[in-house]
């Protein structure tokens, strides 16, 4: 528990993960830190290639962890598990892929796609349990029962990542990694799948790692989000802290490039591009992660950090 009496489900503390290819090595995720409580939505948001998915997949432990540690639960969950504790954090911890038509086996029924899981883990008592919770799974997620017996090339891209949500949810998990679930999909659909997310989390008290590059979207799901560049968080806060006082340089810019459904105003505005060689100089300052209070953590040297809480509360006292 933390001090605010909200449990913490997930914790990754000071996560390292570098990727290495015979003499050359990549640092993927530098040092990142952050909390997840349940039932809440904590979204990472930040450029392609940035890092959010390798976090995403470390924390799944298909990406190994260089340095630092994954707490499930007070657990640690990162580095090599028991045979007991490593089948318990597939079960309670899923995954929801960016690209539905990848992430399904095309050989594959949707009847034995969603069933998968529950016949590796045995989630049923007989035969027509086990049909009963795939055909009202299959229903919460607004497919129909006759879909169970097509395959994933018969689906449009919106319906197979039903089917991929379905495949999570049957497991009864009690946290969801969700990479980009609506970036491949149509505009009118994206709507329909968050809906979906929701609804679960309100009725089975889910807590949600939700991973996307777009902050319009995340502001309608998330409940706090983090802002990361290059494998660091430079920024951390309550969605509408976030977006009502933009501290870092880098968050600006990710704010500043969300569209704006007005031609003529969309026409006229003024995109912000960071350059960090402009913006920072920490060849003097040692930068760090600073919480400003509200539950705004910002990264920079203490010259910026000063200038940052100048920003955050002379604001607030004008308003």
């Amino acid at each position: 528990m933390e001090e605010n009496k909200r449990e913490v489900v997930l914790s990754v503390q000071n996560l390292d993960v570098v990727f290495r290819q015979r003499k050359q090595s990549f640092k993927a995720v530098d040092n990142v830190s952050f909390d997840i409580y349940k039932g809440e939505t904590f979204s990472l948001v930040g450029e392609s290639g940035s890092g959010k998915t390798t976090i995403g997949r470390a924390i799944v432990r298909i990406n190994p962890c260089s340095a630092g540690q994954i707490l499930y639960k007070g657990k640690k969950i990162s580095g090599r598990l028991s045979r007991k504790d490593d089948r318990e954090v597939v079960r309670k911890i899923q995954m929801i892929f960016q690209d539905p038509a990848a992430s399904l086996n095309e050989r594959a029924t949707i009847e034995y796609i969603i069933s998968e899981g529950l016949y590796n883990f045995h989630l049923y008592k007989d035969e027509k349990d086990r049909i009963r919770k795939v055909e009202n799974i299959i229903r919460e997620v607004g497919l129909l029962p006759e879909h169970l017996t097509r395959y994933p090339h018969e689906f449009s891209g919106g319906q197979r990542q039903r089917v991929g949500l379905a495949r999570s949810i049957v497991m009864e998990p009690e946290f969801i990694i969700a990479d980009e679930p609506i970036s491949a999909l149509d505009v009118s659909i994206r709507a329909q799948v968050l809906n979906l997310l929701k609804k679960f989390q309100k009725e089975r008290g889910l807590s949600y790692l939700f991973i996307a590059h777009d902050l319009s979207i995340v502001r309608f799901i998330s409940d706090r989000i983090a802002v990361i560049h290059k494998g660091k968080i430079v920024e951390i806060a309550e969605t509408e802290e976030l977006f009502a006082y933009p501290l870092h340089p880098y968050t600006k810019s990710l704010i500043s490039a969300i569209p704006v459904p007005d031609p003529i105003i969309e026409k006229s505005k003024k995109l912000f591009v960071y350059d960090p060689a402009k913006v920072h100089d920490y060849s003097v300052e040692k930068p760090e992660m600073v919480d400003l209070g509200n539950g705004h953590f910002i990264y920079g040297s203490p010259s910026e950090i000063e200038k940052y809480k100048k920003i955050r509360f002379g604001n607030q006292t004008e308003a």
